[in-house]
């Protein structure tokens, strides 16, 4: 393929996305530089009665170039608040000159229908298919403002350190010596019963982000990117790993362990199976944030024990940006 010329074109039309739209929506997360399979409309439906959908797309002529998975909250748009990362999803040929232009007619857009503030929450760099950091530079020319930053714990598979932690290697020994089994399960129901709620609940007050009805219908969905890994004591479950798997990188949605599983060392035996087999020719193996009070606290056990495991900290990036600032966009092209 050729890369995308478009110096000569007229205009980019921005349109806000309809079912009309999703066959082309769902073809262009396919091939995109910068999109996982949590951008196609069969994952972001699956709660549509939750949010305004107000996802944006980018034409010139009737060739599709760039996406905005979105929802509308009073005079703002949101990167889609019901997914864990978004921003501007860019065909893989297509140059920056025009990545600009898309921005800028985006934020121009935006402005004229009455939306003042666009919530981006870019999407880590490790789930790149290519280099695209383009929306990066361009938020620091409108002067987008950083309102939060998290922290997640990643193994890069191809250079993963040795487990130095004596008590990662201690658990090890201990689960095998409690002679745990771990099982790729299809079904949900044991680990969101007797598990995941329970603990969810009694630690943070909180319910899993995904009913169990719902991460049922997704895994119907999305058979081979959404992955429950269940560990067994006997014939008691005792602490489970829900994957969220995408071309690059597996992500641990979920992650949690009865009294029983944490000390039998259940879940060193489900990241050690899964780091070392199942995703071993992966590039990423990602714990998920530690964070609390919108990015501005670690929880330090959380993130020590992570730590252990082998994984290293990035950053997962959340910027407002006026969209009155899409002149600041006029004169950067010489």
């Amino acid at each position: 393929m050729k890369k995308i010329d478009l110096h000569t074109a007229s205009c980019f039309e921005v349109q806000r996305y309809s079912p009309k739209h999703q066959h082309a929506w769902n073809d262009f997360v396919s091939t995109a530089k910068n999109a996982t399979f949590l951008f196609h409309r069969d994952f972001m439906e699956y709660h549509q009665d939750r949010f305004e959908d107000f996802s944006l797309m980018v034409f010139n002529d009737d060739k599709l170039l760039a996406l905005m998975p979105a929802n509308k909250h009073g005079n703002e748009l949101h990167s889609h608040q019901g997914l864990s990362y978004g921003g501007l999803v860019l065909d893989g040929y297509i140059g920056f000159d025009n990545v600009l232009k898309i921005f800028r007619e985006i934020l121009k857009y935006l402005n004229q229908i009455g939306i003042q503030w666009l919530h981006l929450k870019l999407l880590p760099k490790i789930y790149h298919a290519l280099p695209s950091d383009e929306i990066d530079y361009l938020l620091f020319l409108v002067k987008a403002e950083m309102t939060r930053r998290d922290l997640t714990q990643t193994i890069a598979l191809s250079n993963k350190r040795t487990i130095r932690s004596s008590n990662r290697k201690r658990n090890l020994k201990t689960a095998y010596k409690n002679e745990l089994t771990i099982v790729e399960s299809a079904h949900f129901e044991a680990f969101w019963t007797n598990i995941l709620i329970p603990n969810l609940q009694s630690t943070f007050g909180v319910k899993p982000v995904h009913s169990l009805n719902e991460i049922t219908i997704l895994k119907n969905r999305f058979k081979d990117q959404i992955r429950q890994f269940d560990v067994y004591h006997q014939s008691d479950i005792v602490a489970g790993v829900t994957i969220f798997e995408t071309e690059r990188v597996a992500h641990a949605q979920y992650i949690s362990a009865s009294p029983k599983g944490r000390e039998t060392g259940a879940l060193d035996l489900a990241f050690h199976y899964l780091i070392n087999e199942v995703y071993a020719t992966k590039a990423y193996f990602d714990f998920g944030i530690s964070n609390e009070n919108q990015g501005r606290a670690v929880n330090l056990g959380l993130q020590s024990w992570k730590e252990s495991f082998g994984a290293f900290p990035i950053v997962h990036d959340f910027f407002r940006v006026n969209t009155e600032n899409h002149h600041l966009l006029n004169d950067v092209l010489k």
